[in-house]
């Protein structure tokens, strides 16, 4: 099958792989979408939840992905599976003519990542790697705002993503926190937080980080703190924890320039808290209006990151974050674990 572009005079025939936590939030976008996009096959290995997205969705259900390639007519195919697993599905797509929706991390070992993008090149398919975070409206105003340079010279950059997550969200899928399939804090929960800071401020010149598996019983680490130089000059950390007591408490940004401060906080960037330069414009006085709150830490990023997606294979637009964009924050996020791993400072680009 050859990879339909541009698609022009129907909807954009959507697939969605692996029907778990992350999925009611593709299914939710792509509702919003109908008509430029429908959903036309679904799959799960596990027939409970494989039938409740086909009784959410109608669309056709499928127990593997190789029967979903063979028995159904979707243009692209979303991967919400555990993230080791993304390459091998992307490359079978890519070699059955179908375009890669593939959510974050795109995998989880760097030599895995690329593998990824050349199938895709080589077939002629096209990457999405799912960054919807950049999409929300506290940080499309700060990148606005380092785009103009109001801030000058940024001196430092701080992350803090201090959530929780209990034993019982490990039990619950024995697949998170496994090396091969998930990665720990850095590369699952705070992977849209390492892209943050490589998208608004990098890229990043070299990595130096520590990692902790301090109380939850898993291979990779609950906890981790990065330290990174920027080609620019400047410095930023990223710290994390997903041990906060009792509940998920900040995730945040605190950018420092020689001409403006900034800091978003709330539970998920969704709360501008400090905004401030010494050249006055007229939306600063507008700029706290970014605000909002959050129903879970996920945004609300989704559909317009489907709306990309969708102008995208229709000929109107170019992709937001392909696989090219997606390697940068896991090349930083693999960086680190060498790092911690080696007790040395890394640097960037990575060699094989």
């Amino acid at each position: 099958m050859t990879a339909a572009f541009p698609i022009t005079d129907r909807p954009v025939r959507f697939a969605l792989v692996g029907c778990g936590r992350i999925s009611a939030n593709h299914f939710s976008a792509l509702g919003e979408h109908a008509g430029r996009a429908e959903l036309v096959a679904v799959c799960d290995t596990d027939p409970a939840r494989l039938q409740a997205a086909v009784e959410r969705t109608g669309a056709r259900g499928f127990d593997s992905l190789d029967a979903l390639l063979a028995g159904s007519d979707a243009d692209i195919v979303a991967l919400t599976t555990p993230s080791g697993l993304h390459p091998q599905q992307s490359i079978a797509c890519a070699r059955a003519g179908r375009h890669v929706l593939s959510e974050k991390p795109m995998a989880t070992q760097w030599d895995e990542g690329v593998a990824m993008v050349r199938a895709c090149r080589d077939a002629g398919v096209k990457l999405f790697v799912v960054k919807q975070n950049r999409l929300n409206a506290t940080l499309q105003l700060l990148k606005q705002a380092i785009d103009a340079k109001r801030f000058g010279r940024i001196h430092m950059v701080t992350v803090n993503v201090f959530w929780t997550r209990p034993q019982s969200y490990y039990d619950d899928a024995p697949w998170r926190g496994r090396w091969d399939l998930d990665g720990g804090a850095f590369m699952n929960q705070a992977s849209h937080y390492v892209d943050m800071v490589d998208w608004l401020v990098g890229p990043v010149d070299s990595v130096h980080a520590y990692t902790a598996t301090q109380l939850r019983d898993i291979e990779a680490e609950d906890s981790g703190v990065m330290s990174l130089r920027l080609r620019a000059g400047g410095l930023a950390s990223i710290n994390v924890s997903m041990l906060t007591y009792p509940r998920n408490l900040e995730g945040s940004i605190t950018v420092l320039g020689e001409r403006g401060t900034v800091r978003i906080g709330g539970v998920a960037v969704n709360r501008i808290e400090h905004w401030e330069f010494d050249e006055h414009r007229p939306e600063d006085d507008t700029a706290k209006d970014a605000s909002y709150a959050p129903t879970s830490v996920y945004g609300f990023g989704h559909p317009l990151y489907y709306a990309n997606v969708i102008d995208t294979l229709r000929g109107q637009a170019q992709a937001q974050v392909d696989g090219y964009e997606g390697l940068r924050s896991l090349e930083v996020i693999i960086a680190a674990y060498r790092s911690a791993r080696d007790g040395v400072r890394v640097g960037l680009p990575l060699v094989f």
